[in-house]
């Protein structure tokens, strides 16, 4: 019989929607996932069906209240981490008006650069924190004026994907400080809507929600959401924020220096900040906390958890196909440890997908460089650890060269479960890793927190740091790290050689 209050936090990724039941001292009751659709649907246009994100609401909250057994009564308020830098156009009645255009999506280059024309690069990105791109709200709400001009006059106002669930719930339009921050359209100082930005992009700031806490009350749970929902009508819910900001909270980074690193099928590291960090060579970006007084700064690279999953299908074929199922990481990891420091001369570059930091350059492409005939399976695993290690290295050194003094971090994400992995990152890093109990649990349960300090259930976001409970430390070895010092080097300049041809293959 569960007996504690109860947070539902519903957590809208890309490939589905994660909804968890915590108690105020961040116990896990029950979680249930639901998946959706992705269209790919010309090259860079990446949407999804926004009533898709509300259907895995509905079927989650139902399953979860099911699930534990309880009233919905239990739950004292609905709160949400949402993927960010999308657009869901909605009218008044909050119908989505066409598919949401999701953050992978890339086709508004042309309204990117008629921006760049008036305002250099780094006039805006120490305006907003962050690059300008069309991977960004802004470019994308301009493409819609300009290829949509029925659509564009007859939205209302342009939402993210959790302001969109929080909207269909309570009637409310809103938005927090975090997915502000990643629209193109925040002045990162005042945070305010730029009016220079604004301008720039020429949008109807009307059409634009208000900004408000991420602990902000947006409202109640109204009857017809309640029918379609199974959650009690009046319950509270709380804006929550951007699954990057969740995921800090989550992750217990609260103090100017606290540093995570999550690893999946991408992979960044954010550093909590007092103020942005506006690195000279662009190398981060900055969002804004979930607590509005503090800033993220992050660096993301594209292909992390993905790389690992190329190597696995490409190189393993014969073993994932076995009657007798191994445990095909377990395995990897195992060989992968077999082979020395270096991986015997074999370097991985690992962008799959382009890079982001701390390159930059989405004509970068992967590669495995010093291959010779003496290499076999165990290098090539090991290489492109080591690989993705040294880029994530380059990031954390950014934020280094930026005045934070980081010795200690937290991993998360499907790659804290390779005991080899976490001490490879900890002799490369040359900063103790900490894995959690919960390593992929930070989103949902940032969310929650926010959750339930807007309600009152919890204090004060320093609950984060009760709620993420430390299972192993790995300290640096200091002989490996000077090894991997030497392989850094020749990591850099192995792509800097590299990055004139990619700019000729494409």
């Amino acid at each position: 019989m569960v007996t504690d209050q109860l947070i539902l936090a519903h957590d809208i990724g890309t490939s589905g929607n994660k909804a968890t039941l915590f108690n105020q001292h961040g116990q896990k009751i029950a979680s249930e996932i639901s998946h959706y659709q992705t269209f790919y649907l010309k090259n860079n246009w990446v949407e999804q069906d926004a009533n898709d994100w509300w259907n895995a609401v509905c079927k989650t909250s139902k399953s979860l209240i099911k699930k534990a057994k309880i009233s919905p009564k239990k739950i004292v308020c609905v709160t949400f981490s949402g993927q960010m830098m999308g657009v869901v156009a909605v009218d008044k009645n909050v119908n989505a008006l066409r598919n949401a255009i999701i953050w992978a999506d890339m086709r508004a280059e042309k309204e990117v650069e008629k921006v760049l024309h008036k305002y250099s690069l780094e006039e805006l990105y120490h305006l907003t924190g962050n690059r300008i791109s069309p991977s960004y709200s802004a470019a994308k709400i301009s493409w819609i004026k300009t290829n949509e001009k029925n659509i564009y006059s007859q939205t209302f106002k342009f939402l993210q994907a959790k302001d969109f669930l929080v909207a269909k719930l309570t009637g409310t339009f809103a938005t927090d400080y975090s997915d502000a921050s990643g629209t193109n359209l925040l002045n990162i100082h005042t945070k305010d809507w730029s009016n220079k930005l604004i301008s720039a992009f020429q949008i109807d700031e009307e059409k634009l929600p208000s900004i408000f806490q991420s602990t902000a009350i947006a409202g109640t749970v109204h009857r017809a959401a309640a029918e379609e929902t199974g959650l009690h009508e009046g319950t509270s819910v709380v804006l929550g924020g951007a699954d990057a900001a969740c995921a800090a909270l989550g992750a217990g980074v609260l103090q100017d220096g606290d540093v995570f690193n999550y690893i999946g099928t991408s992979s960044w590291i954010t550093v909590a900040s007092n103020q942005p960090l506006l690195d000279k060579k662009m190398r981060t970006f900055n969002f804004i906390h979930l607590d509005e007084g503090m800033y993220i700064p992050t660096g993301t690279m594209q292909s992390a958890g993905s790389a690992f999953e190329w190597v696995k299908e490409q190189f393993y074929k014969e073993i994932l196909l076995e009657k007798n199922k191994v445990n095909i990481y377990e395995r990897m990891n195992n060989e992968a440890s077999l082979s020395p420091i270096g991986a015997n001369g074999l370097m991985f570059l690992p962008y799959l997908l382009g890079e982001r930091s701390p390159w930059w350059n989405q004509n970068a492409r992967g590669g495995f460089v010093g291959l010779s005939i003496k290499h076999n399976r165990n290098d090539f695993v090991r290489a492109t650890l080591e690989g993705i290690s040294l880029n994530l290295k380059i990031i954390l050194d950014t934020f280094r060269e930026n005045g934070k003094n980081i010795n200690d971090l937290w991993l998360f994400g499907g790659g804290a479960n390779s005991r080899f992995w976490c001490q490879m990152l900890a002799d490369i890093f040359k900063a103790s890793v900490r894995v959690p109990y919960e390593v992929d649990e930070t989103t949902s349960m940032g969310a929650a927190i926010a959750g339930g300090v807007g309600v009152g259930l919890l204090s004060d976001f320093v609950a984060a740091k009760d709620w993420c409970k430390e299972k192993y430390i790995y300290k640096t070895k200091r002989e490996n790290g000077e090894k991997y010092e030497f392989l850094l080097k020749k990591f850099t300049e192995t792509y800097e050689a590299l990055e004139p041809i990619y700019d000729k293959w494409n």
